[in-house]
């Protein structure tokens, strides 16, 4: 199976969850203690381990706020 890698531009990010959602792994969530600078609480990763780099995170980001990387096998 890929292995992903998620990061996320905080800065940028409104908290809409969109991504959270749609994860098909459901690893990530929302961290109520922690906020960027507009305010808004962030996305973190439970378990990067189990991201497959699908992408579904980014595609339905509206702020194109994910950076989703594939390590390359090989």
């Amino acid at each position: 199976m890929p292995k992903g890698k998620v990061t996320f531009d905080y800065h940028e990010c409104k908290g809409c969850l969109l991504c959270v959602e749609f994860c098909p792994k459901e690893i990530l969530y929302q961290d109520k203690k922690e906020l960027n600078d507009a305010g808004y609480n962030i996305i973190k990763v439970t378990d990067m381990d189990q991201c497959t780099g699908c992408g579904i995170c980014a595609m339905m980001c509206p702020d194109s706020v994910i950076t989703v990387e594939v390590e390359k096998h090989g």
